[in-house]
């Protein structure tokens, strides 16, 4: 559970406030990530306007439950097409959800209220109705990925 790990050796600091992401260490990096899971779901590309659509099919390592990869460390090894985040520029990740700490640090936003580093609360993000935790199914589960597009309102 990094998030949890990353909050409790961090706790009420503001480091997001007076680093850049790049300047970040890893601990700091990985307490960012709020644990929704939405990266971790399966995207697919229109070809012709190079639009996003999520799918609520998540990654077969995504612990649904815990919206957490159950072998983070191993992800980008076991996983093609799994994408290390902190390997991109910032200006790539405009394909991340429109909630991700790291995209709307990147595009000057401020952390939302719901985010573990505000709320002290590992759990405030299912709370919020933020994670996957309600919808995802497993990609094992899943025929046809045009059939799981979602949108999100946010």
């Amino acid at each position: 559970m990094r998030g949890a790990i990353a909050i409790n050796t961090i706790n009420n600091m503001t480091f997001w406030l007076k680093k850049s992401l790049s300047e970040m260490t890893d601990t700091e990096w990985e307490a960012l990530c709020d644990g929704c899971g939405k990266c971790c779901l399966n995207k697919l590309e229109d070809d012709e306007t190079g639009d996003i659509f999520y799918t609520s099919a998540a990654c077969r390592m995504l612990d649904i439950t815990s919206c957490r990869c159950s072998n983070y460390l191993e992800r980008t090894r076991l996983v093609s097409g799994c994408i290390d985040v902190r390997q991109l520029n910032a200006s790539e990740f405009s394909w991340l959800p429109s909630t991700c700490a790291y995209r709307v640090l990147a595009e000057g936003g401020e952390l939302a209220a719901w985010h573990p580093l505000i709320s002290g609360n590992v759990f405030s993000v299912v709370e919020a109705g933020v994670s996957v935790r309600s919808y995802a199914v497993s990609e094992t589960q899943v025929d046809d990925l045009e059939d799981h597009i979602i949108e999100w309102l946010t």
